[in-house]
């Protein structure tokens, strides 16, 4: 290693770590996944799987514009087609969910949610809501921390060339 380059400097072509980068990513990761094991428990409580919570989530929170289509909702949540399909039954046959045909295209589907399924999912939100705002300074520290040291990597590569 050349004088001044630290290890953010790139070897090989490839960018290398330092121990508080990797630091920074496991710390964030286990605050994503104590948010994670929380709402697992929540969405269990109230009877559900975490993909039907998301998927009545994604219903209720689809940007404006964007119509709550099978599609739109499998590219939402990053799932496949027939896996989106598959939720949509299930809670469709628990009362949560129902498809309609469109006003303007009757082949269109577009699902919506149900009485119980805006009360299920505005408990669950609300509680989910909650803890991710009492869980947010942490998560934002570990976040920050994370990009600090993305600015610290690009001002040591400058530096490091301008030696």
């Amino acid at each position: 290693m050349q004088h001044g380059l630290s290890l953010h400097d790139t070897i090989g072509g490839m960018k290398r770590l330092t121990l508080s980068d990797y630091q920074a990513l496991a710390e964030f990761r286990y605050q994503i996944r104590k948010f994670l094991r929380f709402s697992e428990h929540a969405v269990q409580a109230a009877g559900l799987e975490r993909g039907q919570y998301q998927l009545m989530l994604a219903i209720k929170g689809m940007p404006e514009g964007v119509r709550p289509r099978i599609r739109e909702l499998a590219n939402r949540m990053q799932i496949q087609h027939h896996s989106t399909v598959e939720l949509i039954n299930r809670l469709e046959s628990g009362g949560y969910v129902r498809r309609e045909r469109a006003q303007e295209d009757r082949r269109e589907v577009l699902l919506v949610l149900t009485p119980k399924g805006e009360r299920v999912l505005g408990e669950l939100a609300l509680h989910h809501h909650d803890e991710l705002r009492s869980a947010a300074p942490v998560l934002v520290t570990a976040l920050r921390r994370l990009m600090q040291g993305e600015k610290d990597s690009g001002r040591k590569r400058a530096d490091a060339e301008e030696s």
